[in-house]
């Protein structure tokens, strides 16, 4: 078997960037967050959600951390308000528990 043909069997990773500690990761390993066509900003744990997405590790601190940079918000360009941060960090907490 050729080298050409060993190529086109291995499946292409997509790596994706977290916005919190800026290491970049298989997609599937990182936490979606997204905003709907109807501008909602949401976490999006399944990865399929339609709409502009950031990526951040399954952590709170690179959650955290990408909240003071103002990285999501950049990202999603959109202005994010404090209550829906808040809200994204108890639903990451509710998600690490269970």
């Amino acid at each position: 078997m050729g080298q050409k043909e060993q190529n086109q069997r291995q499946k292409k990773i997509p790596l994706r960037q977290c916005l919190g500690c800026n290491e970049h990761k298989p997609k599937k390993e990182l936490l979606r967050v997204v905003r709907t066509p109807e501008g909602e900003i949401v976490l999006d744990f399944t990865g399929k959600r339609s709409g502009r997405g950031a990526y951040i590790c399954y952590e709170l601190k690179c959650l955290k951390l990408a909240r003071k940079s103002g990285r999501i918000a950049k990202s999603l360009e959109v202005e994010i308000p404090e209550d829906i941060y808040d809200g994204m960090e108890r639903e990451l907490e509710e998600n690490e528990r269970a």
